[in-house]
């Protein structure tokens, strides 16, 4: 039985779209959409075709995890590039300590962008350890492992249209 069934994803994406349409763009450019490769994939595809705004979409790559723990370390394995002056948006698919977003972030102030906001699907406020904020969050929830909808454990479940939580 899904932890969150594809009708609520689904939900969720739409008022997500509504909420970061509803901010506009800073610039004349279109917005900026970075996903974390590789979970936020699926969450991505849908949400760019939610938001009304002009889009363009550069993937990046941050890594942390090996198994169902964090490492403690970030590597970065695809960079933003060039994104001074741009609106951005990054987009993730759960965002549990912050430890990788919290290092994309400070990267991203280096490379002088107009303005950066966050949004992930799930955030689990129990683990986050951050000092930033995100700023569109599509469902909290607790310290459940969980695959499906583009995320997975070593690298199984990605392809499930609904999220479900890992038993150890």
């Amino acid at each position: 039985m899904p932890f969150i069934g594809a009708d609520e994803i689904a939900a969720i994406v739409a008022r997500l779209g509504r909420e970061i349409s509803s901010c506009g763009v800073v610039g004349s450019r279109p917005l900026l959409v970075c996903p974390v490769l590789t979970g936020a994939y699926m969450f991505a595809a849908d949400l760019v075709r939610q938001i009304t705004l002009d889009t363009e979409v550069r993937f990046v790559r941050y890594t942390s995890y090996i198994g169902m723990q964090s490492s403690g370390e970030v590597r970065c394995e695809l960079p933003f590039g060039d994104i001074e002056g741009r609106d951005l948006l990054i987009v993730e698919d759960v965002i549990d300590s912050g430890l990788s977003m919290g290092k994309m972030l400070a990267e991203v102030k280096t490379l002088k962008p107009a303005r950066v906001r966050v949004c992930a699907l799930l955030m689990k406020p129990g683990a986050f350890k951050g000092d930033y904020n995100v700023d569109f969050v599509g469902r909290e929830i607790g310290n459940e492992f969980i695959v499906g909808y583009g995320m997975d454990y070593d690298e199984a479940g990605r392809a499930l249209d609904a999220v479900y939580k890992v038993e150890n």
